[in-house]
């Protein structure tokens, strides 16, 4: 019995790759026929998903997960947050390895813009808080109505504490 349920779950995490997979065909076809002039540029910004902060010259890739490992290369995405309605929960380092993405965060000031990009679409913000919290205090990582870009580093040289910048949707664009 035991595996037969490993047999599924993996049945379904191959059926779950697989529809991706699908999903993200269809989405560069649709590309395709929807746009004839610069196509191959078209395709590959529909692919990405990034973020880019003109204050601080950011423009970084995001990949799911906040392992060391995704993080050595991309922003990560906090699984447990959304990707698009709510708030959006991300993390990067700032110091000390190859990719330092937040190494600037804690220069972004209020009125600071941020572009999201994601699955094709593109969302401004605008930074209306930046604080530090306990490593421990996640609720700034809560689900919102309102759609919230959560930036997530560490505080240098104080390994209990986490900067936390938070970006509105700026809903004027």
């Amino acid at each position: 019995m035991l595996f037969q349920k490993a047999s599924l779950r993996a049945g379904f995490s191959v059926n779950q790759e697989e529809a991706k997979k699908e999903e993200k065909n269809n989405l560069v076809q649709n590309t395709i026929s929807n746009n004839t002039n610069n196509n191959e540029i078209i395709v590959e910004e529909q692919k990405k998903w990034y973020i880019e902060i003109p204050a601080i010259s950011l423009k970084a890739e995001i990949a799911e997960g906040t392992t060391k490992e995704v993080m050595n290369k991309f922003v990560g995405h906090f699984e447990e947050t959304t990707t698009w309605i709510g708030n959006v929960g991300l993390a990067a380092h700032n110091r000390g390895y190859e990719n330092n993405y937040f190494a600037n965060l804690k220069k972004l000031k209020e009125g600071d813009i941020i572009n999201y990009y994601y699955n094709g679409n593109m969302r401004t913000y605008t930074v209306s808080k930046q604080v530090i919290v306990e490593d421990t205090d996640w609720s700034y990582l809560e689900n919102t109505e309102e759609n919230i870009l959560t930036l997530i580093t560490c505080v240098e040289n104080e390994p209990s504490y986490r900067r936390c910048v938070q970006a509105t949707e700026d809903t004027n664009n």
